[in-house]
């Protein structure tokens, strides 16, 4: 009989495309305790998910479990292999024994049935209840991981809820037939501050109740000191720390788990720029990690802003001249109307906001999902048509002009998506992509000389030259993001508007694109909005922050002043939930 959960000896995990075969697991042990929660870090790709879905035999080919056991405590007392399991015992066990999260809940909930019938289904596969018991069941589950409205919730389906909603959702599903193991994967990645301090919380109440082991995986070690008792870290298919989580925050002795710790922006002090891994070590071509810097605080201290330079900079940004000018914007959606066509309540995206942004600066806009961030951004460019106020630009109201004089405007006047993907076209190489607003624009004469600004583009966001010919599929998402910031500055725009732009990377590839947009901030002078939900990333890019509150600004002043002696209610409630490690 085994003392732990569940001990995982000597797994290996391998991907064969023709004649290359990938270790993405390389013969990794870990053991996790009765009621114990462990959390496993490493960037994307480093085998966390791969060794979560071996936990769970979900790997698919052409992936295969090529090694090792993984030794299950039942419920009955008895060791099981898991790995030796037949299918039809292993479907057993999936749902009433082993639970998983899953990372992307609208990838995972199915948008055809409601989420009422997508729990109560999991329900019946593993109970075998009534038709009217599962109802009632569901209901307790929704009400248990605190969701608003469990009886009317049940009949929604997921495009009608929230992010946090639907992992709510998905975390009644795991935890539907009571599970012994739980392994939550990514749970909290691109969630507002506030409603990951309260998944976490959740997690941790019903990891008591149930007394449940829990893996939660996540490429943030910060996330992991609110919720775990022992961390372990992952390093392309190999664990190379474990401990406790203090030990591992307080003394960490692989400089991989260095990089990760000093890559998160820091709350106490301004700096240069962010650490990332490489400033730890390197890795040479026969894949031997080599250290090169020793503790976090030397790196910090040596990348630290003096108070001199950041008061000058406050000196300068208080004498310059407004570049954009916004006078009490309001941008309102009809949500019903009556018979006739009047509207009778309208949704307030934007309500009576007024601001200034000077030459040259970065002002950060922050709230939660829903606030009206993206939708002031958005009006600000009139990619969303304003419902009232003016938008002054350089001096000329943005409002007040024609269709073609707009589109004349855009060269100057430029927005990063947030999600990358999605406004790249799959079927254009990313060169096409960047090549297009110069033609648009008639921009660098010849094609020849177009192609050329392309390729110094892709340089200067730090991608390969050769990369011109690639499609948006054959990258990563830190190197996709650096793909629309290169279309972005394609025009050299005076102004920019960053959405979210680094709120679903690795803290790891986010501190890169961070430092990047700080340095092209620098050598090419334009004025910037960055928009997120992380009120630590934006106190680090932003000389001025506004907090933005159901379509409000309930708040705005220099970024340290705000971050530091936080006087709205509300924003005393952002900075309370950013995880604050050890």
């Amino acid at each position: 009989m085994l003392s732990t959960r569940v001990e995982i000896q000597d797994l290996e995990v391998t991907f064969s495309t023709g004649p290359t075969r990938t270790t993405a697991v390389n013969q990794i042990s870990l053991s996790i305790g009765k009621g114990e929660i462990v959390g496993v870090v490493g960037e994307s790709g480093s085998g966390k998910s791969v060794t979560a879905l071996s936990l769970m035999r979900l790997i698919d080919l052409p992936g295969t479990i090529s090694g090792g056991q993984i030794l299950y405590q039942a419920a009955t007392g008895a060791a099981v292999n898991l790995l030796q399991l037949p299918d039809a015992t292993m479907r057993s066990y999936r749902g009433n024994e082993i639970a998983m999260i899953f990372q992307e809940p609208m990838t995972a909930l199915n948008p055809l049935h409601t989420c009422g019938e997508q729990v109560a289904e999991a329900i019946r596969l593993h109970t075998g209840i009534s038709h009217k018991a599962t109802r009632q069941e569901v209901k307790v589950l929704f009400e248990k991981v605190k969701l608003p409205d469990p009886e009317g919730m049940m009949g929604r389906y997921p495009h009608e809820i929230s992010g946090g909603q639907k992992q709510r959702v998905m975390i009644a599903m795991a935890i539907s037939c009571h599970p012994r193991l739980l392994i939550a994967d990514e749970p909290t990645t691109a969630l507002d501050v506030t409603v990951q301090k309260a998944i976490l919380e959740l997690l941790r109440e019903l990891q008591q109740q149930m007394e449940m082991s829990v893996i939660f995986i996540t490429h943030d070690l910060g996330v992991v000191a609110e919720i775990a008792e022992r961390v372990v870290v992952m390093y392309k298919g190999n664990i190379v720390e474990e401990g406790a989580v203090k030990d591992v925050f307080l003394h960490p002795q692989h400089p991989y788990t260095k990089g990760l710790l000093a890559c998160r922006p820091p709350l106490d002090k301004r700096l240069t720029r962010l650490p990332v891994i490489r400033d730890f070590m390197e890795t040479d071509s026969q894949g031997q990690i080599h250290e090169k810097a020793g503790a976090i605080g030397e790196v910090m201290q040596s990348l630290s802003i003096p108070e001199a330079d950041i008061r000058k900079r406050e000196q300068q940004l208080a004498s310059a001249v407004p570049l954009l000018e916004v006078h009490h914007l309001k941008t309102w959606f009809p949500v019903k109307r009556s018979i006739t066509g009047k509207v009778l309540q309208w949704a307030k995206a934007v309500d009576d906001v007024s601001f200034q942004v000077m030459t040259g600066e970065t002002l950060g806009l922050v709230g939660e999902s829903g606030c009206g961030k993206t939708t002031l951004g958005r009006s600000l460019l009139r990619l969303v048509e304003p419902t009232g106020g003016s938008i002054v630009y350089k001096g000329q109201d943005i409002r007040s002009l024609s269709a073609t004089a707009l589109r004349a405007l855009r060269k100057d006047m430029q927005l990063i998506f947030q999600d990358p993907y999605a406004s790249l076209n799959p079927r254009r190489t990313i060169g096409a992509a960047i090549l297009e607003p110069m033609q648009v624009h008639g921009l660098y004469g010849t094609a020849r000389s177009q192609q050329e600004k392309v390729r110094e583009l892709l340089e200067k966001v730090n991608l390969l030259p050769e990369h011109f010919s690639r499609y948006p599929h054959e990258f990563s998402g830190g190197q996709r993001q650096r793909i629309v910031i290169a279309r972005a500055l394609a025009v050299e725009p005076s102004f920019i508007i960053c959405d979210e732009s680094v709120a679903a990377l690795d803290v790891s590839v986010q501190a890169q694109v961070l430092n990047l947009l700080i340095r092209l901030r620098e050598e090419l002078g334009f004025t910037c909005i960055f928009i997120s939900h992380d009120l630590s990333v934006v106190r680090f890019i932003s000389d001025r922050m506004m907090v933005i509150q159901r379509g409000k600004m309930v708040e705005q002043g220099p970024a340290d002043a705000v971050y530091n002696h936080p006087q709205d209610p509300y924003t005393q409630q952002l900075i309370a939930a950013i995880p604050k490690g050890m």
